[in-house]
């Protein structure tokens, strides 16, 4: 018989697998950065530095005490992150490695394929003098062999040396070694990845077992969808197989929606939820996530959990978006409260506050809008601006 989970406790139970639920004060050594990681799978990376880069958001709304400069280490010194693909370009732990050379064995022939229809045979020798100028002479950036007559532009106007840099890292031959400016800079991957992370070779069975064990510890219950798509390196149809094949293992899970619809069925290891300890009530404070952040990544699951609709609207044409081009969501405890477009003008030393949409039912009292100034006072220093500033007509009427 299948377990109903109210939504309250549901949403705690998610809030705490993400990393969510403990103090975002207490200390965190470059130890316990890595341990955050792996508890999370990964941590997603973009470019977009409107206060700052995601992957730095994320990992600051989980402890304010993080530091760039450990993550830096784990990724470039000690080697135990590395960069590749999950749903999205991600950081991820390197013990995780070997299972991502069955992700590279699975790709490459798709991306080969792909690839020659869209520039033509005539990159096969870009590919080929690329990969031997690194194996020679070392890491490079794609800069480092752009053609002088080549006109920059997005990656549809990428020169040949830049796609095959690409191509190299999808599939494997390539790592990123480090990055300057944000920008990658490539290597031989035995050269970046220790070789301990190279073995044992897992199987295909192996892999599609650790694939789907990993993501719902750290789901801590999901549908036979959210395990496939929470690390985007096997298929629906084989996680579904997985979960039909691990029955004994599991529990059936009715798990209530914010909104009162439908119960959703899913899947949790045996004993749920008493295996997953003690889950605390998450800190009453407001905090600031990035639109990144794997709390929400899966859209659909998040607005059952939160009756939370949230979407980036980077791509979305100015006149169609609903909120802005890159607003970023509210948490308040285990509840969803708002979103906020804001931006730091790091020339004028202050965070720019647009606009707030608080929820529907959420009211603008004194006590939370001095939470969540608190919380922006934060989140500007860590950004490296020292004031606030609120344009005119910030608060939604």
């Amino acid at each position: 018989m299948a377990i109903l989970i109210p939504n309250e406790q549901a949403r705690k139970i998610f809030i705490e697998r993400q990393q969510l639920a403990r103090p975002p004060g207490r200390m965190l050594d470059k130890a316990g950065l890595l341990q955050l990681i792996d508890d999370l799978g990964f941590v997603q990376v973009d470019s977009i530095a409107t206060v700052e880069r995601a992957h730095h958001m994320i990992l600051f709304s989980r402890s304010q005490t993080y530091r760039r400069k450990h993550l830096t280490t784990l990724l470039e010194k000690d080697r135990d992150l590395f960069e590749h693909w999950t749903h999205d370009a991600s950081i991820i732990p390197a013990r995780f490695f070997r299972y991502w050379k069955h992700r590279f064995r699975r790709r490459e022939p798709v991306i080969a394929e792909r690839w020659k229809k869209w520039h033509g045979e005539d990159f096969d020798a870009a590919f080929e003098e690329t990969f031997r100028h690194i194996a020679q002479n070392g890491a490079i950036m794609s800069r480092d062999m752009k053609a002088e007559d080549h006109k920059s532009g997005g990656w549809w106007n990428w020169h040949p040396n830049k796609t095959a840099l690409e191509y190299f890292w999808h599939t494997g031959k390539l790592s990123i070694a480090g990055r300057t400016n944000f920008q990658k800079i490539y290597d031989l991957t035995e050269r970046v990845i220790p070789a301990a992370h190279f073995e044992p070779e897992v199987t295909h069975e192996e892999f599609i077992d650790w694939a789907c064990r990993a993501a719902l510890e750290r789901l801590g219950f999901a549908t036979s969808g959210e395990i496939a798509a929470f690390w985007d390196l096997i298929t629906p149809e084989e996680a579904k197989a997985w979960v039909s094949a691990s029955r004994g293992e599991l529990v059936e899970a009715l798990i209530a929606t914010a909104d009162g619809s439908r119960p959703r069925q899913s899947f949790a290891f045996q004993g749920f939820p008493g295996n997953l300890g003690d889950i605390p009530d998450p800190p009453a404070r407001i905090r600031v996530l990035s639109p990144f952040d794997p709390l929400l990544r899966n859209r659909d699951r998040a607005e059952r959990l939160f009756n939370f609709a949230y979407r980036i609207e980077v791509f979305v044409p100015e006149p169609k978006r609903l909120y802005g081009y890159y607003v970023f969501p509210l948490m308040e405890g285990d509840r969803m409260i708002g979103r906020i477009d804001m931006k730091a003008d790091r020339k004028a030393g202050r965070l720019d506050v647009k606009r707030l949409w608080l929820e529907a039912g959420v009211r603008a009292s004194a006590g939370r809008l001095e939470r969540l100034e608190a919380e922006l006072l934060r989140l500007a220093r860590f950004a490296g601006v020292e004031k606030i500033s609120y344009q005119s007509g910030w608060r939604e009427e």
